[in-house]
């Protein structure tokens, strides 16, 4: 709904007063109605995009005084890389558990799960590795 819509009865009112006071007054008053229905108009469509302009600047202001980067996790390099060694640590128990107990199949579902947990915090990290979309920012860790 826009803000045109809200004032339909208003600018219905308005069409159907110029259209009874052509009427009324005949042909020779044309114009002068045409153009006072038209500014009538001009002035609710300047009102329109006035309020959508400043609505639009206070939207740019709160993003600019929020910060347009993504806020900074606590990840930095060392804590990724101490989250993939933990994890390749980690493995080395899982797999010899799940190799005397399962088998290959076993040893190929924990590799998986250790794939996944590593590709789950590199998403978490850098979600543009999903999307395909780099941060404008220029920013890197």
């Amino acid at each position: 709904m826009s803000a045109l819509d809200s004032r339909d009865a208003d600018f219905g009112k308005d069409l159907d007063a110029t259209v009874r006071a052509r009427r009324e007054l005949g042909e020779e008053y044309d114009s002068a109605l045409v153009d006072s229905f038209l500014e009538k108009v001009e002035r609710r469509i300047d009102d329109m995009v006035d309020r959508r302009v400043r609505r639009h600047l206070a939207e740019q202001r709160m993003t600019d005084a929020r910060g347009t980067r993504r806020p900074r996790s606590a990840d930095t390099w060392a804590e990724r890389f101490g989250f993939a060694l933990v994890t390749l640590v980690l493995a080395i128990p899982l797999s010899a558990i799940s190799g005397a107990l399962a088998g290959m199949p076993g040893l190929a579902v924990v590799w998986a799960g250790i794939v996944g947990v590593n590709a789950a915090q590199a998403v978490r990290v850098n979600p543009e590795l999903i999307t395909g979309r780099r941060d404008r920012s220029g920013e890197r860790d």
